[in-house]
């Protein structure tokens, strides 16, 4: 029976846990893709779908259906002296404060910890129940462990990626013969891929499953024979596919054609097959780093800076044309031309007729779809005389505004260019980043394209993983609300999650990766260092051999700085330590460690 007293608070609970998830797919999601979108293995649109399918299946399929009632033993339920109401309100402020801090690291382009960040909620929860620290678990056991992993994950994971990436740049990358030496080993790595993610999903993606119980010669038995399995599909369809595109320049080739396998020996390439870049089969990895893209950019900057400047009085007279209410022109000064009459006047009453076309005066107007930062051009919102209540101005401001703007505010998302934003920024800036990518070594672009399916493999397994796991950052503390709420008992330490539950939260992780996702993109992936994908596999697979490991010995590690650290210990692979962005990791380290209190 719901304890009626505290509907409000189980109200807000789920108003702020759904801010919380929200967060969690704008901010973790996003910063665990960026990778993949950076080193143009896939799109923006392809990522967003990946991850939508992956971390929502992963939260509700295989979701917790039993959580941690204070997690990670930060604090004990003995500190509520058994008062449930008590411990209602108080994980009703874990969820604000959460959810508060997640969303305004998320609007500040900031990537956090979401595991630290409920934490903290937690830390800050023990220090309010009782008025000082005892009630919260500094040992080991609590606190101490997960300040620990701060610095153990970053370093564990850039070793890891280290390893990888040295073994396939000596092994492969740089060989007389790339693309061969790569097509030869891809069964092997697509084995040693299988085995880790499959491991990964046992010891930290399946706790509804319990397969962590399992025996160990079980799991050693599920993990080489999942592995196996796949590097013999690998074999027979994955192999004879990417032969066609990488050696034979079959342009032609679809994805679907994969399901031919062995057939596509006999399939004989077009006759212009590597004639021209417009019959190119692999896609450039290396768009927009080369040389002459340099020089093209700044020609492209001092063109729209011309641009800017010869289109800069027609949009003026364009804004003053279409927003300024009739009769409160100023009247041309005795003298002056009639030409001149098209200024902007000093100080009319009221100068504009709606905020938004206020708001969009302000906005850059180009004639493509995109602005120069890469995200898509806002709506052209029209404007009306009197006041938007009026009857004959409801419809305009339905049908011209309102409408577009909401399309405009859920789809605007999906629609960004990451890599133009990435490269987005003051000449200044810029012109470092131009820096900093010219000390990475460029590869093959046929033998990068042999990794590109590794990393979109790695990074949906982890997804998935993410989803199962990591949602209860979310619906964690809602599912101990909901049983209070409903039950009116103090709980217990284990509480049960509805399966509604986990798929509210994984709808709002969802929600959260497709429409802000890219504010998170927009400052990672290039703008800390040249990616490409057998950097950004070696990047993923070496967080993810953390993850398991951590998962092993019971420490509570951070996506976020596994992937940190596992950045920029490949980016040092390239023998130059001027290829990272340290101020850029700098700015990521600092605000990856901080909590929400």
């Amino acid at each position: 029976m719901a304890w009626h007293a505290y509907d409000y608070l189980f109200a807000l609970s789920m108003i702020f846990a759904f801010l919380d998830a929200y967060g969690i797919g704008a901010n973790d999601v996003a910063n665990s893709w960026a990778t993949s979108v950076s080193s143009r293995s896939v799109t923006f649109k392809q990522a967003m779908l990946g991850a939508a399918i992956c971390e929502f299946l992963g939260a509700v399929l295989v979701g917790a259906r039993v959580t941690s009632t204070i997690k990670n033993g930060v604090i004990d339920l003995k500190s509520f002296n058994g008062d449930a109401g008590v411990t209602l309100l108080a994980f009703t402020c874990v969820i604000i404060g959460a959810s508060a801090w997640m969303t305004v690291a998320t609007r500040m382009a900031m990537p956090v910890s979401t595991t630290h960040t409920v934490v903290g909620s937690l830390i800050g929860v023990g220090i309010a129940v009782r008025g000082n620290g005892s009630g919260v678990k500094w040992g080991w056991n609590g606190v101490a462990q997960i300040f620990a992993s701060w610095g153990i994950a970053p370093v564990v994971s850039g070793g890891f990626a280290a390893i990888i990436f040295l073994v396939t740049k000596f092994l492969v990358l740089r060989s007389k013969n790339p693309v061969q030496r790569g097509l030869i080993l891809s069964p092997v790595y697509f084995f040693i891929v299988a085995a880790v993610l499959t491991t990964a999903i046992i010891v930290k993606g399946s706790p509804s499953l319990n397969l962590s119980e399992l025996p160990t010669g079980t799991t050693i038995g599920a993990i080489f024979g999942t592995a196996s399995v796949v590097s013999l599909l690998s074999i027979l369809f994955w192999l004879p596919w990417v032969h066609c595109q990488v050696v034979r320049g079959d342009y032609t080739i679809r994805w679907y054609h994969i399901f031919l396998g062995p057939l596509l020996w006999r399939r004989q390439p077009p006759a212009d097959a590597f004639t021209s870049e417009q019959t190119r089969a692999v896609r450039d990895y290396y768009e927009g780093h080369h040389d002459e893209d340099h020089v093209r950019t700044s020609m492209q900057a001092l063109d729209d800076v011309e641009r800017s400047e010869n289109n800069s009085i027609n949009e003026k007279q364009k804004y003053v044309a279409d927003n300024f209410v009739e009769g409160q022109q100023p009247q041309p000064e005795p003298g002056k031309e009639a030409t001149q009459q098209s200024a902007v006047p000093a100080s009319p009453q009221r100068p504009f007729k709606s905020k938004l076309a206020a708001l969009e005066a302000k906005l850059s107007r180009p004639a493509n779809d995109t602005l120069p930062n890469g995200r898509p051009r806002p709506p052209d919102y029209k404007s009306f005389e009197g006041s938007w209540l009026e009857p004959w101005n409801l419809y305009t401001v339905l049908r011209y505004n309102a409408l577009p703007w909401v399309w405009y505010t859920l789809t605007a998302g999906i629609r960004t260019d990451v890599h133009k934003m990435q490269m987005h920024g003051s000449s200044k800036e810029v012109t470092r980043l131009r820096g900093i990518h010219s000390h990475a070594a460029h590869y093959d672009n046929n033998a990068e394209h042999l990794y590109s399916f590794l990393q979109v493999m790695t990074a949906c397994t982890a997804s998935f993983a993410h989803g199962a796991n990591d949602v209860s950052n979310a619906i964690g503390p809602l599912s101990v609300v909901y049983s209070i709420w409903s039950s009116a008992a103090f709980p217990g330490s284990k509480e049960p999650v509805p399966v509604w539950i986990l798929a509210y939260g994984g709808a709002a992780i969802v929600i959260g990766l497709s429409t802000y996702g890219w504010k998170l993109m927009s400052v990672l992936g290039n703008r800390l260092t040249l990616h490409s994908p057998s950097r950004g596999f070696s990047m993923e697979l070496g967080a993810s051999c953390t993850v398991v490991i951590a998962s092993y010995l019971g420490l509570p590690v951070s996506t976020t700085q596994s992937i940190t650290g596992a950045t920029i210990a490949v980016a040092l692979c390239n023998g130059d330590w001027r290829s990272v962005n340290w101020k850029g990791f700098a700015w990521i380290f600092f605000v990856s460690h901080s909590i929400a209190d």
